[in-house]
């Protein structure tokens, strides 16, 4: 299936690039979430007409992302969870318990924002990375302690 993108997509193309994916991932994620458009020779004229409020869009939302991540990068949240005396947690931490912490910190982050590359299951402290928009990240830096003394 080929697709015109509305938005910039990492590993896939940017602004009004018209790229070939498949199916499955066209039908059910990128038209859905307003991310691409079929590439019709209708649709086509469409974005072109629509280019520029397009991208003044996307230039606003990363303005705003920008703003955010000097928020919000940088910072440190802290998470008490129950552990053997190795250090193994009793269950892992998910996307959303750190979206949770940061809540609680005043930040506002969606789960879908948020990146992990491996599970969590020690305590410790872990770079995370938040993707506030295809070309803005922050990084929060994440500490799992098993009780609040340690913490200091």
């Amino acid at each position: 299936m080929e697709v015109i993108l509305l938005e910039r997509i990492a590993r896939l193309g940017s602004i009004g690039e018209t790229v070939k994916v498949r199916n499955g991932y066209g039908r059910n994620f990128l038209i859905p979430m307003k991310k691409a458009l079929r590439a019709t020779e209708e649709n086509k004229k469409v974005f072109e007409e629509r280019r520029h409020i397009i991208e003044e869009q996307n230039a606003a939302s990363r303005k705003e992302a920008e703003s955010q991540a000097k928020k919000i990068d940088g910072s440190n949240v802290k998470l008490i969870r129950q552990a053997s005396q190795e250090g193994k947690l009793y269950g892992s931490v998910t996307v959303k318990d750190i979206a949770d912490a940061l809540r609680e910190a005043g930040q506002t982050v969606s789960k879908s924002q948020i990146i992990l590359t491996t599970a969590i299951k020690t305590i410790g402290e872990y770079p995370i990375r938040i993707a506030l928009h295809a070309d803005v990240n922050a990084t929060v830096k994440l500490n799992i302690v098993r009780v609040e003394a340690e913490a200091a």
